[in-house]
């Protein structure tokens, strides 16, 4: 399947300017459906940072401290394992998805479709009108009516945008230490204030100016679309055999025609201002806006629905002989469970706290005037139960003995410990010079993590 693309709107003569696309206001009932979906996840963006499961938050990614939060459950530099397999997950998802729905994700889960249409776009059309009284507006000469509605759109942009940026600064840092930044004297967070201006700069230039251009030239997911496509990917597409040739619909015109009429209304609502009656393009993100605006066509002519709709490439070109093939959707469908299913283990089954268990640095073993031989051993424990947790270490092996050299008895909640400790036997008890054993942390009865190591003696002493 040949995915089509116009180079020169990507990559334009210098000079040549750009064409500003003035998108119609969507209406008709997938955008609807796209609405309460699209205001859904904003709402869940919005709230995630500030939910808080056994005091920790939902989600938060503080990568300044190396300390992450999902679903409540704290990640530190110890669970990497644990976040890679997360985000390997995340890109199978997406490259999967694709591969079976298209660039559905574009148009309806983007963040950057999201804020877009159902936030910037919309204030666009309060203030301004729809695309036509904005071409008209942009078009006119400098003047007090143009000037107030311009000043006005764009501190509204800035204002959301510095919104954004601050719900964003609340994921890597934490919804308390926000609130704490915004609460403190102004002087107190210099640094931070700089960024958030910078971040707010950045997200007003892009949703202010340019827009379409990222899914367009920057976002490299769209780039990926004609690699993983093929004729079973269900994808946004025109029915040509039904449509042409298109031309306007008359009673006294006995040509043959297509059921388009050519109205070019799914150009204009168009996000990205493509004719997707040119065949699948690489800046369609599958919007479902023109799918809507042909509907509505075709319902006012007496025409069935579905023009332009959700199809197999296949689907189209060999519709006598085409057989859907659902083989790759459920196999692809049940390796995302089974990811999943592995992923949502290792976060729920992930020990309450994480430690690194070595032999001392330097030193083999001890021999003791007691006729005993002791290990040094280091330990690093970090807490990651969300609670004060108190504990104490047991060896597996009763022959051996554990010595505390720094009597620590307490993890503070998110906090961390370095203590030493020795293994000591007696001399008669050793049988091999070099034995595994086992190391217990138990908390309030319960065993919560076991520790190997080695222990070294001589034999036969």
């Amino acid at each position: 399947m040949q995915v089509t693309t116009n180079i020169q709107d990507i990559n334009p003569p210098k000079s040549k300017k750009r064409n500003w696309i003035y998108a119609k206001k969507p209406s008709g009932k997938l955008y609807n459906y796209r609405q309460w979906f699209g205001y859904s996840l904003l709402l869940f963006l919005f709230a995630a940072p500030f939910i808080k499961i056994k005091g920790e938050p939902f989600l938060m990614f503080n990568i300044i401290e190396r300390k992450f939060s999902i679903f409540g459950n704290l990640f530190y530099p110890q669970d990497l394992h644990i976040f890679v397999f997360g985000m390997l997950i995340a890109m199978v998802c997406i490259v999967l998805f694709t591969v079976v729905y298209g660039r559905v994700w574009c148009g309806w889960a983007c963040p950057q479709t999201i804020f877009m249409e159902l936030i910037f776009r919309k204030i666009e059309y309060w203030i301004e009108g729809d695309w036509t009284q904005q071409k008209k507006l942009n078009a006119a000469e400098n003047s007090f009516e143009k000037n107030k509605k311009k000043i006005f759109k764009h501190t509204i942009f800035l204002i959301i945008s510095f919104f954004i940026s601050n719900i964003f600064l609340s994921y890597i840092i934490g919804a308390d230490a926000l609130i704490k930044i915004i609460t403190d004297p102004l002087d107190a967070h210099i640094a931070g204030l700089i960024s958030i201006s910078v971040f707010t700069l950045v997200f007003y230039a892009v949703f202010s100016y340019i827009r379409e251009i990222v899914c367009i030239a920057i976002c490299p997911y769209g780039r990926l679309q004609s690699v993983l496509l093929d004729d079973q990917s269900t994808v946004v597409a025109y029915d040509h055999f039904r449509g042409e040739p298109r031309g306007k619909q008359r009673k006294d015109d006995h040509k043959e025609r297509g059921d388009c009429v050519d109205c070019n209304l799914c150009v204009q609502v168009c996000p990205t201002g493509i004719d997707i009656r040119k065949g699948l393009q690489m800046e369609c993100v599958s919007c479902t806006a023109c799918i809507d605006a042909c509907d509505g066509v075709m319902k006012k002519i007496g025409k069935p629905s579905r023009l332009i709709g959700f199809y197999a490439m296949g689907e189209i070109e060999h519709k006598d002989d085409f057989k859907k093939n659902n083989v790759r959707a459920i196999a692809y469908s049940i390796v995302l469970a089974v990811l999943m299913g592995v992923f949502g283990y290792m976060i729920f089954s992930r020990t309450q706290v994480g430690a690194t268990l070595l032999r001392a640095k330097g030193s083999t073993y001890q021999l003791r005037e007691d006729h005993t031989i002791s290990n040094l051993y280091s330990l690093e424990l970090i807490n990651k139960s969300g609670k004060e947790m108190p504990f104490t270490l047991e060896s597996e092996d009763h022959k051996l003995t554990l010595q505390l050299v720094n009597k620590i008895n307490k993890l503070n909640k998110d906090g961390s410990a370095k203590l030493s400790f020795f293994l000591i036997i007696n001399s008669k008890d050793v049988e091999h010079y070099k034995s595994n054993v086992r190391i217990n942390i138990m908390s309030e009865g319960k065993k919560i993590e076991t520790l190997k190591t080695t222990f070294i003696a001589p034999p036969g002493m």
